[in-house]
């Protein structure tokens, strides 16, 4: 045990897309794919990134509203558009969704000091499942919490339930993400919300949004975990 460290599991939860995987490009063209198939306006690169890790359903309301577009069968439809898009190009053999650089090592060294680890995303258990098998890291994770188990980020209801499959404590716990919604949802379930600088939000609005830590390589994570 770590000298006058509290005693117990301890939990890394990360975020998947733009914390583990860099999906920016399929998932903005599968969102002008989605908005094509109902002749509207393809939404800017930067307004979807801006808001990837909220729940899709969140994401197309969102974007749909530069448009006027509120009726909820024109956005369901927009939705699942965007699901098969994102499927059909995940059977694709150019299919590029790349893990960021020193992440396998960084969650072996992670792992190495004893943590377990798990995932807080807005994907489907499907969606995440299929990026996980891609990379080798499945079963890699004691707990995957998705965003169609029930309230998406920035509600606590993921990082609630994580730890109450891990039965680890709120002290021994740290999420770990990208975005402002993940460090909301950090503070609002009371864990320490560690920021990564090579995501989609930028690390000013991280630190604002109550990030207790800020690391800008995956090569940075591992020592920073061994002083919890």
């Amino acid at each position: 045990m770590r000298d006058g460290a509290p005693a117990g599991p301890r939990l890394a939860v990360f975020d998947c897309d733009g914390t583990l995987v860099d999906s920016q490009h399929v998932i903005i063209a599968c969102m002008h794919a989605a908005f094509a198939s109902e002749r509207l306006t393809a939404p800017d690169g930067e307004a979807v990134r801006r808001l990837v890790g909220l729940p899709l359903t969140d994401i197309v309301a969102r974007l749909a509203r530069v448009d006027g577009v509120a009726d909820p069968a024109r956005l369901a439809r927009i939705v699942e558009t965007y699901r098969e898009s994102f499927s059909t190009l995940r059977q694709r053999a150019d299919h590029h969704e790349p893990l960021y650089p020193g992440c396998l090592a960084a969650l072996a060294a992670i792992e190495a000091q004893g943590w377990l680890l798990g995932i807080a995303t807005g994907k489907t258990r499907r969606g995440l499942d299929a990026v996980l098998e891609r990379h080798g890291l499945a079963g890699r994770f004691v707990t995957l919490q998705t965003g169609d188990l029930g309230p998406g980020k920035p509600h606590p209801a993921m990082l609630v339930r994580a730890l109450s499959e891990t039965g680890v404590e709120l002290r021994n716990a740290v999420m770990i993400g990208d975005t402002t919604y993940d460090m909301e949802m950090a503070v609002s379930a009371g864990v320490a919300g560690i920021a990564v600088a090579w995501g989609y939000h930028p690390t000013p609005e991280l630190v604002a949004a109550g990030a207790t830590a800020l690391v800008e390589h995956f090569d940075d994570l591992p020592g920073l975990l061994t002083q919890r």
